[in-house]
């Protein structure tokens, strides 16, 4: 598949392995031999898929990704396989609660859209209906999936720490965050980030360097947050623009953007006439650097310096970490081997790289 990146994740039936290789070291779910299990796989039984609607973007690909393994399923016939997208979190309780009114399937795999679903969630749970939660796991009815399958959020925070920490970036020195929402996903890539810097977290198998410890004093005082961008960048690009609107703010060096698309607003905006030349020089003067996530092609093709190069030769350096939309279909093979009486990692969690100029090709990103 192109858009699968080729060292980072495991999709479709290479799911199984990676199942079976962190089960054993992961606190799980065993249904082996259990009877729920071994009666789903001996009569069969339908499968329902939730996702946000494929639209564009990283949510698009999690549909092209999750119909591509529905289809696999469907082909293989053991069991039989739908999915179903939403475009809001409403739209998304109506097809839980649709769904529950008719013929139980033998299992839901869903993305909720928003912490609301939860209500939805909780029904899936109290109809005994093995469910498999994605990508934004609510706390408060995780423990009633089968598994909860997220990329390394915590990771992602650590990942972009760790960059910045091996570019020269010192305890104290000014940092602003450009956060996605209200989620889960965003409090768990501030922390990762954080924690990296306090010592608390490693990163590739290595905490921060005892001379590049911060203090929580250090992180209270110097680093900013944006507040919700909603994933957008436009938004981003928009509060870009008015933060480099006090110029003493154009003197921050350091740049942590929790998605690519954020991490393309602010390009957008150094390309843009909404920030004053002078203010750009002031910008460039400090060699900045800005990471991203998720694997957005067209923020790889910056990495590649294939574009925005006019920008790009003023900043430090420009990294994302991966977040791969394919994990989708390790979320569905979870709810496959579950009924099929297999056992698998409850909190199933994806690590993610960091990648980089040097290292960008060995990735394929998405559209």
């Amino acid at each position: 598949m192109s858009n699968i990146t080729r060292r980072s994740f495991v999709a479709g039936t290479g799911a199984t392995a990676l199942v079976a290789a962190l089960a054993g070291c992961s606190g799980g779910t065993t249904t082996e031999g259990s009877a729920a299990g071994s009666a789903a796989a001996a009569a069969g039984g339908h499968i329902v898929v939730l996702t946000a609607s494929p639209d564009h973007g990283w949510t698009g690909q999690v549909g092209a990704f999750a119909q591509e393994k529905v289809d696999e399923i469907n082909e293989a016939g053991a069991y039989t396989a739908e999915l179903q997208t939403a475009g809001a979190a409403s739209d998304q309780i109506a097809q839980v609660e649709d769904i529950l009114a008719g013929d139980a399937p033998a299992g839901i795999v869903i993305q909720p859209l928003d912490d609301t679903v939860q209500s939805a969630i909780q029904q899936i749970a109290d109809a005994e209906i093995p469910y498999v939660a994605f990508d934004r796991i609510i706390e408060a009815v995780q423990d009633s999936a089968v598994a909860n399958v997220k990329g390394d959020n915590s990771g992602i925070g650590a990942g972009s720490a760790a960059y910045f920490v091996e570019n020269g970036m010192n305890p104290g020195d000014a940092v602003y965050i450009y956060q996605g929402d209200t989620s889960s996903v965003t409090t768990l890539r501030d922390n990762g980030f954080t924690d990296y810097l306090l010592g608390n977290l490693e990163f590739d198998g290595a905490t921060v360097p005892e001379d590049k410890k911060w203090t929580q004093e250090q992180i209270d005082a110097a680093i900013k947050k944006s507040g919700a961008m909603n994933w957008s960048r436009s938004d981003t690009k928009a509060a870009f623009e008015s933060l480099l609107g006090d110029e003493a703010n154009a003197q921050i060096k350091w740049w942590y953007a929790e998605d690519d698309e954020l991490a393309m607003g602010i390009l957008e905006a150094l390309n843009g006439g909404g920030i004053t030349d002078a203010t750009k020089e002031v910008f460039y003067e400090t060699k900045p650097y800005i990471t991203g996530c998720g694997g957005l092609n067209e923020y790889y093709e910056v990495i590649r310096g294939n574009s925005y190069q006019d920008i790009t030769e003023n900043l430090g350096g420009v990294m994302s970490v991966t977040y791969s939309p394919s994990m989708i279909q390790t979320a569905i093979q979870d709810m496959v081997d579950h009924l099929d009486g297999k056992e698998v990692p409850q909190d199933h969690v994806i690590a993610c790289e960091n990648v980089t100029a040097e290292n960008v090709d060995d990735y394929v990103g998405f559209e």
